[in-house]
């Protein structure tokens, strides 16, 4: 049994010296003092003085308030000015780039104009005006049709730029090819073609169609007139100069148009958001207007009623004394005697009706006074209930039944544990040598234990250390095998574009490799005639074909692994070559030829340096990356072989023109021995070269070789493998007699095993008869433990309850002193409260009297103001009618009847008002300022 806790509320024991409990701190404020009071009136004064603070420190509050969220929707309303001009801003260049899109169509092709207007156009309405028209959705989805509509016309720009280069190209090839023609039917032209020719490159589309069909028409004049074609060219000069001035004059005439529309749209939307601003003011105007003509309405009205009051007043004082004087049978002055009679009666039975109310009234204020009464007595009565009372209660009488019952039992109890102790000193004395044997094996145990735990320790610290070795290693793999499948699939995709490029390059190397040949047989026949042969474009020629020979048996297989250095050095290679080629066009002299030749020796050199590390890493690789390594050479001396054959051609081209305009010069025949000798040398450096290529190729027999060795060891090795084999089955067969040994011995010793287990089973079940009684003396060990707690527990429990009986008969001494000190001023105060209540409802009854007669005579007056005003009872009627109608008209427009009701706050419009405040957005009650949605108003019929 736990010790039951003390309630919260009683009084501390006297006995007990602990320190009292803290009290909770609570914010007290001042009471308000409202000073001596003399009556009723002037408590009420105070009170209402009071009330009066209250509410003006409520309306101080309201109005900080107020002010506060002025100053939000100040803040809201430049937001959205903000908002709303960067929105403007937007749409304005957008506008404006769709217009600059469009006018490039226009200049590019006509075809794709009609497609574009068929696009979305621009509407007259504001785009502030449309975006509030618009639902989110359709907003979101006009947007999207926007950018869809832009980004179509600029891939349409882009396929027009693309054709213009196409034309571009073909019209570059094609004034090539006539310029090839030219050169060999007519002699060598001036040195201006070059020039002509840049300028050619430079023009646009239109200027180069014209000057196809110029070039077409020298074409077919040539042979008859060789004159024409400096007209013609003379002619596409000053054609190219008026199109650049037309073209500069439309680019000036495009940047006008576009600050124009520009500003254009800039006073559009500037002319929209005052139209808007003036609609706004001008409801403004109209709502002020409405509410000064009513106000206006409303003073004339007091004015009226307060002349109309002053008079009545003047005449109710006049008709005061002559009432008294002539009672109450005399007729006022100024007012008939039928309406003076009928005021008359009408009072008196007013009056008979008061008395009855009042005498029905004060019967009721008393019956409620003494039900009150009785209540509060009641109420003290149930809070102090006598002793008796509590006694002969039947919840007093169970608990006292239920009380014997259990101190019967806390006796039988008591014995029980007597009986208890002794059986307790018994056990304990017949088990103490037990527990210490187990004790002894308990200590052996441990020690085995500690050694163990030890050992277990360090196996865990090397199998940690062994998982986070794997786990890096784990993280290591997925890190390179995440990396390794995306640079796979690139690869994948890129060697299918190399295997095209590869096999186009190759249809373009066997082109150029006739072409060559039939420009060898040109210079050839060429150099018979006029001077001794060049020797070194044909070894050049020659050294080309030898290398495609030997790049035919590369396969292409798709590798695993991707390396982009060697792209990017292709590249770079090619960017170099281009850039050489370029210049090596322009060069004229015979110096900068040399140089070429000098360049090309460094860029051999470099190349076999490359070769060499390429080798290196060939040896290294896997097969994968050699496969790689293979195609990326491959596709590399592809390209530098068209590179050459290109600048090859190049260099033929000059050099036939060269030799035609330098056959008859001495000097020139001079330069080309030197020429000759200078390529002699360079042929010996290129025989350098191709030693130090057979060196290489050289080192890659001797690793074939060193493959071929490899493959010698691995069949040596499968040899051991053989006869290892035959020394294991001849183990298995000394296995199988073994094992049939071992089957004997393992019989014999499953008999003694079971011999063993039947030992072991009656150690076991001897073992488990002792286990047995250890857990019941275990169990009882713990029986009496708790009994003995128990026990303990209940003596103390018994104690505090005697000093808290002693505490509590000397705390109910007090409290019954204090009691009938408090009874004495609460039936004092109740019969104080009783009186007062009863004076102050006597009075509000009173006052809630006189309230509804004033009411009532006020109504009488207004109906004489009004008959008096009103000559006939039609007047009246039709006064009515007015006040009527217009409660039945629509307050926003006051135009129409009132047929919609706003479901939310139930006030009363038009129909059309609410569905054109929902159309353009306003969607809040013009009284309340309540919002509404489509389904918050419904059509109302009054009859």
């Amino acid at each position: 049994m736990s010790k039951r806790a003390a309630p919260p509320d009683s009084p501390p024991a006297s006995g007990s010296g602990g320190p009292p409990p803290a009290k909770k701190s609570v914010t007290q404020f001042a009471p308000i003092q409202l000073g001596p009071i003399a009556s009723l009136e002037e408590m009420d004064m105070k009170v209402l003085q009071f009330q009066n603070k209250k509410l003006v420190e409520r309306i101080e509050h309201r109005k900080k308030a107020e002010e506060e969220l002025r100053k939000r929707i100040e803040q809201l309303e430049q937001r959205q000015t903000t908002d709303d001009a960067v929105l403007c801003i937007v749409n304005r260049y957008w506008n404006q780039f769709d217009e600059d899109v469009r006018v490039l169509l226009e200049r590019f092709d006509t075809e794709t104009i009609t497609e574009e207007d068929e696009g979305p156009s621009e509407s007259i309405t504001s785009f502030l005006n449309q975006l509030s028209s618009w639902d989110k959705s359709e907003i979101d989805l006009r947007l999207h049709q926007r950018v869809d509509f832009s980004m179509r016309a600029m891939g349409k720009i882009l396929q027009c730029y693309d054709r213009l280069q196409q034309r571009h190209e073909k019209l570059i090839k094609s004034i090539k090819v006539t310029e090839e023609k030219v050169d060999g039917e007519i002699t060598p032209p001036p040195t201006v073609k070059e020039g002509d020719k840049e300028d050619d490159k430079k023009d646009d589309g239109d200027e180069a169609e014209k000057k196809d069909d110029d070039e077409k028409e020298e074409e077919e004049k040539r042979p008859e007139t060789p004159s024409i074609g400096e007209v013609t060219k003379q002619e596409i000069m000053t054609l190219t100069e008026e199109n650049r001035r037309l073209q500069n004059l439309c680019n000036q005439l495009h940047e006008k148009h576009h600050n124009t529309s520009l500003e254009f749209s800039e006073l559009q939307e500037k002319f929209n958001a005052a139209e808007t601003a003036v609609a706004e003011l001008r409801n403004q105007v109209e709502d002020l207007e409405y509410e000064y003509e009513k106000t206006a309405s409303r003073n004339d009205k007091l004015h009226m009623h307060l002349s109309e009051a002053t008079e009545k007043l003047k005449g109710l004082k006049e008709s005061k004394t002559m009432i008294v004087e002539g009672g109450s049978g005399k007729a006022i002055e100024g007012v008939p005697k039928n309406k003076f009679e009928e005021l008359v009666t009408e009072l008196e039975e007013q009056k008979d009706l008061a008395q009855n109310r009042l005498t029905e009234l004060e019967t009721l204020n008393k019956n409620y006074q003494e039900a009150k009464k009785e209540i509060e007595k009641l109420r003290m009565d149930i809070s102090q209930l006598p002793e008796s009372v509590i006694v002969e209660t039947t919840e007093y009488k169970c608990l006292q039944s239920q009380f014997s019952v259990l101190y019967n039992e806390s006796m039988q109890i008591k014995t029980q544990l007597e009986e208890g102790k002794t059986l307790m000193a018994t056990s304990k004395n017949t088990h103490l040598r037990q527990i210490e044997q187990m004790e002894s094996d308990e200590l052996q145990c441990q020690k085995r234990l500690r050694t163990e735990v030890i050992q277990l320790e360090d196996m865990l610290a090397q199998v940690r250390k062994e998982y986070e070795m794997l786990r890096i290693e784990f993280e290591q793999t997925i890190a390179a095998n995440e990396q390794t499948t995306t640079i796979n699939r690139e690869m994948r995709n890129l060697i299918t574009s190399l295997q095209n490029e590869h096999q186009l390059i190759k249809g373009e190397m066997s082109r150029y490799k006739k072409k060559i040949k039939d420009n060898n047989a040109e210079i050839s026949k060429l150099k018979s005639e006029d001077c001794p042969p060049i020797k070194v474009e044909p070894r050049e020629i020659k050294k080309e074909p030898e290398e495609i020979k030997e790049e035919k048996p590369i396969k292409l297989s798709p590798p695993h692994i991707e390396e982009e250095p060697p792209i990017i050095i292709k590249k770079e290679k090619e960017e170099e070559e281009r850039t050489e080629e370029k210049e090596r066009e322009k060069g004229k002299s015979e110096s900068e030829i040399i140089k070429d030749l000098k360049t090309q020796l460094k860029k051999s050199q470099d190349s076999a340096k490359e070769m060499k590390l390429l080798l290196d890493m060939y040896k290294s690789a896997p097969k994968e990356q050699r496969d790689k390594v293979s195609l990326m050479t491959a596709e590399k001396k592809c390209k530098q072989e068209m590179d050459e054959l290109k600048s090859h051609i190049r260099k033929m081209q000059e050099a036939e023109k060269k030799e035609r305009r330098k056959l008859a010069d001495d000097d020139a025949i001079r330069k080309i021995k030197k020429l000759e000798d200078h390529i002699f040398e360079l042929q010996k450096t290129v025989t350098n070269q191709k030693q130090e290529e057979e060196a290489l190729l050289n080192e890659i027999e001797v690793t074939g070789q060193a493959f071929e060795d490899m493959q010698e060891q691995n069949v040596r090795l499968l040899q051991q493998l053989r006869e290892k084999d035959d020394a294991n089955f001849k183990l298995m067969s000394e296995r199988i007699k073994s094992n049939q040994i071992q089957k004997l011995l393992k019989e014999e010793k499953d008999v003694l095993g079971e011999q063993v287990h039947t030992i072991q089973c009656q150690v076991e079940a001897q073992n488990q008869v002792v286990r047995k009684l250890e857990e019941k003396e275990r169990i009882l060990q713990s029986n009496m433990a708790t009994v003995e707690k128990e026990l303990a527990l209940r003596q103390q429990s018994a104690e505090m309850h005697k000093r808290k009986a002693v505490e509590t008969s000397q705390s109910a001494s007090d409290l019954r002193l204090h009691l009938d000190k408090y009874t004495s001023q609460l039936k004092e105060a109740q019969d104080a409260v009783a009186t007062k209540t009863a004076a102050i409802e006597q009075e509000s009854f009173k006052y809630k009297r006189i309230g509804e007669e004033v009411a009532i005579l006020r109504r009488k007056l207004e109906r004489a103001k009004k008959i008096e005003q009103a000559g006939t009872a039609d007047e009246i009627l039709m006064e009515e009618i007015k006040e009527y109608k217009e409660q039945l008209t629509c307050p926003s427009c006051k135009v129409k009847r009132k047929d919609a009701v706003l479901t939310k706050c139930f006030h009363v419009f038009c129909l059309e008002c609410l569905k054109t405040r929902y159309e353009t957005r306003q969607r809040k009650c013009p009284k309340c300022n309540a919002g509404f949605g489509a389904n918050d108003y419904h059509r109302i019929y009054i009859s």
